[in-house]
């Protein structure tokens, strides 16, 4: 861990705190009260810009799953990482300046080609453009600095609109919110929205039978609602398992730009939505089912530009019985960090159909989970058919591949399903160990029609003798 704060310097023609010119950094700054890391001071031109704390998944594998298991104490395993964020219209010098000797220096992903020029206590490279980084020094993944550069923003609503929930600068205290059809929620750059059980509010926490005993801090229901801004919306002060922090139930649904922080539970779910248009969020999460976004039962979704850090599942499809199918689904230039659970995935309760689903053009730049990194997981009855994984980069990867039909503890239909149609295209993969699976149930349930082309796992092709399959696999093909 490194013991003393680290100072960030990033210089690009600044005009100073919110000043905006040609090449300019936009910066924010923290509203008082707000707890800051003590890692990592960050300037920008020499004017302070606001590191913030985040708790994420600790360090030990052990610590990590019981934070997964031991629901009840869940908040009690955490390490602390840091993030600061700004708008970026043009070119910037990132400098990276601790106390102590920097011997490695990362800065991910990697597919961005971002090599840091390291000279005693300092690094530097140049930022030519909006990225969602991790910077990385002397192997201390954990404690990492994410830093979040933002595309500028542009009309951004008025506080006197009467259809925008406008929260500017400083602390906002909230419980649920509900926000109905033409509404608009605005989060102000330099906004922290904290969502609190309000005493009038009724909630029951016990494990798992809470999930269905509380009310959202946001809930957006309707139509032609936006959610947008550059601030925080924080759930740190609700209990485990107390409620969402956005939940999208609707039609023409657009959610951009905000920092969503410490979800007591599945932190963006999108339940029964018709033309939802999520853009730039970024989630950081470390409690038991803080889920990323969970798209359920829901039509033409596109997730893009996100970054994502929570200790359960990252994005996931689910389909629950008689809320209707899942189609249209696309999910690209993401960033993505798993703690144990699911990646990208596509399971696991799947009652109704899920047909045309797209995850594209994601890194995935750690993966410490025990379940998988690309998934089908099918416990239930549902056709789960045309899914596709393609141009996807993994730089670690413990269980990289797997379609999957079974029984487990998420089964509810006494019928299994079927997958079929399943496309693995142009995917680069560290992996230790290399695991890829294809398995059906039985003859009657099988995993069917499976291409796995071009697929390089530490660097070399993947071939036939990888891929682990049972008697019910079948076309499946591996190419080259």
């Amino acid at each position: 861990m490194i013991k003393q704060a680290c100072q960030v310097i990033a210089a690009a023609a600044l005009l100073g705190i919110g000043g905006r010119a040609p090449g300019a950094v936009t910066i924010y700054p923290a509203p008082a009260g707000e707890e800051l890391s003590a890692n990592f001071t960050v300037k920008a031109d020499g004017r302070p810009l606001p590191v913030y704390a985040a708790k994420v998944a600790p360090l030990a594998p052990e610590r990590r799953w019981k934070a997964m298991d031991d629901k009840t104490n869940s908040a009690s395993y955490f390490d602390l990482a840091a993030f600061g964020y700004f708008d970026l219209a043009g070119r910037a010098n990132i400098t990276v300046s601790c106390p102590q000797e920097i011997v490695s220096a990362k800065v991910l992903p990697t597919s961005y080609g971002l090599v840091p020029k390291v000279q005693g206590k300092t690094l530097s490279f140049t930022l030519a453009q909006p990225r969602h980084l991790t910077i990385e020094v002397n192997g201390n993944w954990v404690n990492s600095l994410h830093l979040f550069a933002n595309p500028p923003e542009t009309n951004a609503p008025s506080p006197n609109d009467p259809n925008v929930i406008y929260f500017g600068p400083g602390i906002h205290e909230i419980g649920s919110l509900e926000v109905g059809s033409g509404k608009t929620v605005y989060v102000a750059g330099g906004a922290v929205v904290r969502g609190v059980i309000k005493p009038e509010e009724k909630f029951s926490i016990s494990g798992y039978s809470g999930l269905r005993n509380y009310q959202p801090t946001l809930r957006l229901r309707g139509s032609h609602i936006t959610l947008r801004g550059r601030g925080i919306i924080d759930g740190g002060r609700s209990p485990t398992h107390a409620r969402n922090l956005v939940y999208a139930q609707g039609t023409n649904l657009f959610l951009e730009g905000v920092i969503l922080r410490d979800s007591s539970t599945w932190t963006v779910p999108v339940r029964r939505c018709e033309n939802v248009h999520i853009q730039n969020l970024k989630l950081i999460g470390y409690r038991a089912n803080s889920d990323g976004i969970d798209i359920c039962n829901s039509r033409n979704v596109l997730v893009e530009g996100c970054f994502i850090r929570t200790l359960d599942d990252l994005i996931v499809i689910k389909a629950d019985r008689g809320q209707g199918p899942v189609r249209g689904i696309v999910a690209r230039n993401c960033v993505l960090w798993n703690e144990v659970a699911h990646a990208l995935s596509v399971g696991a309760e799947l009652r109704e159909e899920v047909s045309d689903v797209l995850f594209a053009d994601c890194d995935v730049i750690h993966d410490k989970g025990r379940e998988w990194t690309l998934r089908v997981y099918h416990c239930d009855s549902a056709t789960v058919s045309n899914i596709r994984f393609e141009n996807i980069r993994v730089e670690e990867s413990k269980r990289l591949i797997s379609a999957w039909i079974g029984k487990a503890v998420w089964s509810r239909d006494a019928e299994r399903g079927h997958i079929r149609d399943v496309d693995f295209r142009n995917i680069n993969a560290s992996g230790d160990p290399l695991r890829v699976e294809l398995k059906g149930f039985d003859a009657q349930h099988q995993v069917e029609k499976v291409l796995l082309e071009n697929v390089r796992v530490n660097g070399r092709p993947l071939t036939v003798a990888d891929v682990k399959t049972n008697e019910f696999a079948r076309q499946v093909t591996v190419r080259p």
